[in-house]
């Protein structure tokens, strides 16, 4: 056994098959020794989302062969690895149980602490792999299934201060992606469509921008976005309907985390001014850039995660899974996949 920890993480909440083992390290920057992530795109594409019993097959086919491939990476043996980490939730439940199985058989075999992982949690820890980072801190969550404004004050400690009221923003930029045509994954790939346009072509709704505190809406913008598809003849004005959605987001973002900031200094009474922005949308450089600004207009740091990090990964499960080993918070192995489990 080395003397600082190591953890080896499992993600397979969705369409990712993700095997990472992470190091402790006195710096308070883990070594992540292997980060291996294969995603499924082939496999959905031609449907235009993620199909559940499709996705969790690919798993099962996929993740021992992962799992070799990371320990290998690492150059550790698994008589050196100090505990399992993998998502409990939330997620797809098909999908969820395959790692979580195969964690739970890791564990038992090994005889190794098992660590069941809120998927969330792992968004919210992942700047901890690539940055030096004290409790509280506000976050900024936005991915595909979740975008929320969080009060992190310590491993578990999670209040909510905005959450969408509809859509989830990487929902919004996925089907807004998929009216414009773009191939499956399209979140990713609309910024790219936006840089070729005009953003002040076209002039979308910003839903609940003065009201709602720092809650966020993005369902009438979708609207308003698949009515100007239908009117729409040439190439240049799809990339000008991407460029003003990406402007409308980035401004949106820019209004209400302006506001969470504020709430932020509310109650954080230590007077620790870090803003993390996390989750797969955390990767849109245009929107690093606008929360950039806002950020440091209001005296917070911002921190982002790796770009690699930003996307599901288990790199991000794994430091979850290194905070709760070192306060000794393990779990059995009757614990159950939870699809729908919260942070807060």
């Amino acid at each position: 056994m080395t003397k600082k920890p190591i953890i080896l993480g499992i993600e397979t909440s969705c369409d990712e098959t993700a095997v990472s083992l992470i190091q402790d390290d006195e710096s308070g920057v883990p070594k992540i020794l292997s980060n291996i992530v294969s995603s499924q795109f082939d496999v959905h594409k031609e449907f235009g989302g993620v199909v559940p019993e499709l996705a969790a097959r690919s798993h099962v086919e996929k993740i021992d062969l992962i799992a070799q491939q990371a320990i290998d990476k690492s150059g550790v043996s698994l008589d050196e690895v100090s505990a399992i980490a993998a998502t409990a939730g939330p997620g797809l439940i098909v999908c969820l149980t395959v790692g979580l199985n195969f964690g739970k058989a890791m564990a038992s075999s090994l005889g190794l602490p098992f660590i069941g992982v809120n998927h969330l949690e792992g968004h919210a820890l992942s700047p901890k792999l690539n940055s030096k980072l004290d409790y509280p801190y506000l976050l900024l969550l936005i991915s595909g299934g979740h975008s929320q404004y969080l009060s992190v004050n310590g491993l578990g400690k999670y209040k909510r201060l905005g959450t969408t009221i509809d859509d989830a923003l990487g929902e919004a930029f996925d089907k807004t992606a998929k009216l414009l045509g773009i191939e499956f994954p399209g979140g990713p790939k609309l910024e790219k469509f936006a840089e070729k346009g005009n953003p002040e072509k076209f002039k979308l709704p910003q839903p609940i921008i003065n009201k709602g505190g720092c809650n966020l809406s993005f369902a009438g913008l979708k609207t308003a976005v698949l009515r100007i598809t239908k009117t729409i003849k040439t190439e240049q004005e799809k990339f000008d309907l991407a460029a003003s959605f990406q402007k409308t987001i980035e401004e949106i973002l820019y209004i209400k985390t302006k506001i969470a900031l504020s709430e932020f200094n509310k109650i954080n009474f230590q007077n620790k001014n870090s803003f993390v922005v996390a989750g797969g949308v955390a990767a849109n450089k245009g929107i690093r850039k606008k929360l950039v600004k806002v950020s440091t207009e209001n005296n917070f740091e911002p921190i982002f995660p790796d770009i690699n990090l930003c996307g599901d990964n288990a790199a991000m499960i794994a430091m979850v899974g290194l905070e709760k080993f070192k306060a000794n918070q393990f779990d059995g192995l009757d614990l159950p996949a939870s699809p729908r489990l919260a942070l807060d």
